[in-house]
């Protein structure tokens, strides 16, 4: 809590940082383990015909089998390239994982079965997103992996995510473990559409701790990374091809974790920057302090809406396939101040975001807990929907907790033709456009599109609950519910950012929210996207000179 205080903005005090782009010492987006054998992925056949509608609906595709080409297509989806932009002398990626920045902090590993065409034996697999490949950074032994995976489905595997601090504070200096989190918690939910697309489940294994992970992934060896920046733990997620209804709270042995560490390694990191010039300890001793999880089991949905409830109608239908729109996903870099959408595809946006009864719908049953993100609203161009704020509870039971810790003059009332199991509440009539874009660091996309939003999180309370490992999953969970917001405005042919740089209080007062019990943790805008005609855009393989 004190790290989250330190490291807010204010309209005349901003999160300590640099302050500038130190051009010199700006890190290499790509880890790679020199000595590490790289295994390049087939680039998957493009034009696949899967509805991206279809990544929503539980059980409606059967699993693809275990290869190296659903291998490949399940890290195409979810961490690699998607196109490379060019202005003059220069060019950078952009990939399928947003970043703040474009910096990505986020590094991926799979933890993989033997598999013909990338090895006869199990091993640990970090993800190369410009090589689409993975580098072989452990040898497992097969008795070590059948005891490790006894507990999970046949064709099961596992896949970790970490986080390169630097990366991101290189720009953004003491707030830059927020944005790491927020990244991964996007990363998380790349991935779980990735296994949808396939036919897969994914879960966040929520009890398995910094340390194991370090282990499973190889994070903790010194000599590997001597001289290089360190990757800090995030988490550990399993990929089964069925349905598992096993202890969404499994841990994995400490006894087998340390086994696979003391596999034979290979390969040594790469120098990011030839040096740091400035360095933030705040953001190592949040890591450190963020370690221990006491994480949420599994809770009780029972009273969530049903899919028929929260949308006005099941969505069975759509022009727009899964690949087009996870693959031509973008950033907004500034929004065209007129472009309205429907009530009807605002509605339909929102409902994707709120857990069904049966808690069985992507991407949300990929974590165990109940919402603690809730959205506050500035609504500036919907069709037949009045302007104004509006806060969207994505847990129904906390709808009274907010409306007591809201202004108590807010009107709170349904609004029209908004499906009835939609939390939906407008709260105050009028144009917010310019309040949107001042308490976002006075970004003008803020309000130049269709709506906008701050992320409110349940806060304190649940810290207290969970203890401070919790801080890292709200940005997680807000990151699932901006990937959301990312794909869905793609598929309506529009477009959407997160947003990052807010002023935290001012936020709040907006709202009227007077204590530290609810935090806004990221803010998000939607419309209609302003293409710059000065980029070129190449592709993001197999074309030499784009590299």
């Amino acid at each position: 809590m004190a790290y989250h205080e330190r490291t807010k903005h204010h309209y005349h005090r901003s999160a300590a940082s640099l302050g500038y782009m130190d051009w010199a010492t700006q890190p290499d987006p790509c880890r790679r383990y020199a000595g590490a054998s790289l295994v390049r992925l087939p680039l998957p056949e493009a034009g696949r015909a899967l509805p991206y509608w279809q990544l929503y609906v539980a059980d409606g595709l059967a699993p693809a089998p275990l290869s190296i080409d659903s291998i490949s297509l399940f890290f195409r989806y979810a961490l690699s390239l998607t196109a490379w932009k060019r202005f003059h002398d220069t060019t950078w990626a952009l990939r399928a994982n947003p970043s703040s920045g474009n910096l990505h902090p986020t590094d991926g590993y799979a933890i993989l079965p033997a598999l013909g065409a990338i090895h006869d034996r199990p091993g640990v697999y970090h993800y190369a997103p410009k090589e689409h490949g993975l580098e072989r950074r452990a040898d497992l032994d097969p008795v070590v992996w059948a005891a490790l995976t006894a507990a999970f489905p046949e064709g099961s595997f596992l896949v970790g995510l970490s986080s390169i601090h630097w990366r991101e504070a290189w720009k953004y200096g003491e707030r830059a473990f927020r944005y790491c989190q927020h990244d991964a918690g996007h990363a998380l939910g790349t991935l779980r559409f990735a296994a949808a697309a396939l036919g897969w489940k994914l879960c966040l294994l929520d009890r398995v701790g910094d340390d194991a992970v370090s282990q499973l992934l190889g994070l903790d060896r010194e000599a590997d990374y001597a001289g290089a920046e360190r990757e800090h733990p995030e988490l550990v997620a399993l990929v089964v091809r069925e349905q598992w209804s096993s202890d969404r709270g499994l841990c994995l042995s400490k006894e087998l974790v340390s086994q696979v560490a003391a596999s034979r390694w290979y390969g040594t990191a790469n120098v990011l920057s030839s040096e740091h010039g400035v360095d933030w300890p705040v953001i190592d001793q949040v890591a450190v302090a963020t370690t221990n999880r006491r994480m949420a089991a599994d809770e009780d949905f029972s009273r969530f809406p049903s899919e028929e409830e929260i949308f006005a109608a099941p969505v069975r239908s759509g022009a727009c396939t899964a690949e087009s729109v996870i693959l031509g996903r973008r950033s907004a870099v500034s929004m065209d101040a007129s472009t309205a959408i429907a009530a009807a595809t605002f509605f339909r946006m929102l409902a994707r975001l709120v857990p069904t009864r049966d808690g069985r719908s992507a991407p949300w049953d990929a974590i165990a807990w109940r919402p603690r993100i809730h959205l506050g609203l500035f609504v500036h161009r919907v069709n037949d929907l009045s302007p104004g704020l509006y806060v969207l509870a994505r847990d129904p039971e906390k709808v009274e907790p907010l409306r007591k810790a809201m202004r108590g003059e807010f009107l709170w009332q349904r609004p029209p033709s908004c499906p009835p199991g939609l939390p939906l509440y407008l709260l105050k009539e009028g144009d917010c456009r310019a309040l949107a874009a001042s308490v976002s660091c006075g970004q003008d996309i803020a309000g130049d599109g269709a709506f906008s939003l701050g992320m409110i999180a349940d806060y304190k309370d649940t810290l207290v609950t969970h203890g401070a490992g919790f801080y890292r999953n709200l940005f997680w969970e807000a990151g699932l519910v901006g990937q959301v917001l990312y794909l869905e405005a793609e598929a309506a042919g529009i477009g959407s950012t997160g947003i990052g740089c807010y002023f935290d209080d001012p936020v709040h007062e907006v709202f009227g929210i007077s204590s530290r019990d609810w935090q806004s943790v990221y803010h998000f805008t939607v419309g209609g996207p302003v293409e710059d005609t000065r980029l070129t855009t190449l592709p993001a393989y197999n074309l030499e000179d784009a590299r």
